[in-house]
């Protein structure tokens, strides 16, 4: 039945999406000149709307954080990666703590107010094939981070998890931006069901979902080494999800 009402809603969905892309592209354009406060207003906005965007789908939203975060200090959120959907919802959740994304290069070009802000919004975009070019990116971002304060997610599992089960976490980029933040705090946030609004592929989108992110406890870091670290995060996550180690 989701898919076939998904079949009916995904087109309304998809028109709703489209516009706001193309609403913002402009409005992301000037105000990016006028200030980076005022550009982070607009992709704010933008994220808002992209995350309401599933009740066109008839899908849920639920946003827990009981977490008392500081806002002068960087950042270092972990999480699970389940679609393209997980983003708009951290964007505009987390909006307090400008956090930015590592993403693929490619990414940086073609689409409406996304790629511009890939672009100038202040993350790191790799090139997965240039090693180089990609710490080089994830040390940049960094320093951006000790300067500006701001805050970094991690999908530690270097890619999607089409089936919502997890993948064994990666140290790389949690290791190079603690290096050079020792201070960052180290945050798990567990992503739930948003892979299901993509279950059966780009079309249709699934209906009826209820995505949620959980912000969990801030992982201790004192004493610990930098894959203790992430494995803490990771086995925080997968306690919320109630998914074990992979044999």
């Amino acid at each position: 039945m989701k898919k076939l009402i998904g079949y009916l809603l995904s087109p309304v969905f998809y028109l709703f999406f489209l516009l706001i892309l193309i609403i913002f592209q402009p409005i992301q354009w000037l105000c990016y000149k006028v200030s980076y406060r005022a550009h982070k207003k607009s992709v704010d906005a933008l994220n808002f709307f992209l995350t309401y965007c599933q009740f066109a789908l008839g899908n849920s939203i639920t946003f827990i954080n009981e977490q008392h975060l500081p806002v002068d200090r960087p950042i270092i959120f972990i999480a699970n990666h389940q679609s393209m959907y997980d983003i708009p919802g951290l964007i505009w959740f987390l909006r307090k703590h400008h956090v930015k994304f590592i993403s693929k290069i490619e990414l940086t070009k073609g689409i409406p107010s996304i790629s511009f802000n890939l672009k100038y919004g202040g993350g790191a975009n790799i090139n997965r094939k240039d090693r180089k070019q990609s710490i080089g990116e994830i040390i940049k971002l960094g320093r951006r981070m000790h300067e500006n304060n701001w805050s970094a997610m991690i999908f530690a599992e270097g890619t999607r998890a089409k089936d919502g089960m997890m993948k064994r976490f990666h140290v790389g980029g949690i290791a190079t931006l603690l290096k050079i933040n020792p201070n960052a705090l180290v945050v798990p946030i567990a992503i739930e069901n948003s892979w299901k609004v993509v279950q059966y592929g780009s079309f249709p989108l699934s209906t009826g979902e209820s995505l949620k992110w959980t912000v969990l406890p801030p992982v201790a870091t004192e004493g610990k080494s930098l894959d203790e670290i992430t494995l803490a995060a990771e086995m925080a996550i997968r306690e919320k999800l109630q998914q074990p180690l992979p044999l």
